[in-house]
């Protein structure tokens, strides 16, 4: 046999072995990531904003205007340009639902905190986009207890501002009127 042949021999019965080898090697099954909580209420009609009625300053919140996410996302960052369907919707009475997170470490209670549509935005780096954070502070200092794992309906009066905060810029400002604890109504 000539040098080359056996090398090509050689290379064969190699290719031979390792597809051997790999046909009879149990493959694990692949895991799907665990998709994040992202909060968006079906049940909310997204034109909702358009329609709905001024408050008044001393409205109750029953009068909030249930918006979600997608509506926020309607803030261009980049050049502070808003949808018509945001715009009409700065100084009202609006309801979100998200998590919260404290702007301390192990802070228990507070009267200003983030607002996110996932839980865990934030706590790891890089933080959601600046419009999808909602800076919260709590009409007259009221403090409420900030629990990180439970998700909130957030009532307050919305304004598009820009802000930062220890986890980034924030897109918008809330006043914050009621905090209840999420369900999809």
């Amino acid at each position: 046999m000539t040098p080359r042949l056996s090398v090509l021999a050689t290379s064969a019965a190699l290719v031979g072995v390792v597809a051997v080898t790999t046909a009879f090697t149990p493959r694990p099954s692949p895991r799907p990531a665990p998709a994040p909580r992202i909060l968006v209420p079906v049940a909310v009609p997204v034109a909702a904003p358009v329609t709905a009625p001024v408050a008044s300053p001393a409205a109750p919140t029953e009068d909030a205007v249930n918006i979600d996410w997608r509506v926020l996302a309607g803030l261009d960052y980049t050049n502070g340009t808003a949808t018509d369907t945001l715009k009409k919707l700065e100084g009202k009475l609006v309801r979100i639902p998200g998590f919260v997170v404290p702007l301390d470490d192990f802070q228990e209670e507070g009267a200003e905190f983030l607002l996110v549509p996932y839980y865990g935005a934030c706590v790891h780096t890089p933080p959601p986009p600046p419009n999808q954070i909602v800076m919260v502070g709590m009409s007259g200092k009221k403090a409420i207890k900030l629990n990180l794992f439970d998700a909130v309906w957030m009532s307050g009066r919305l304004k598009i501002s820009s802000v930062e905060s220890p986890y980034g810029t924030v897109g918008y400002q809330l006043e914050g009127l009621k905090v209840e604890p999420y369900s999809s109504k």
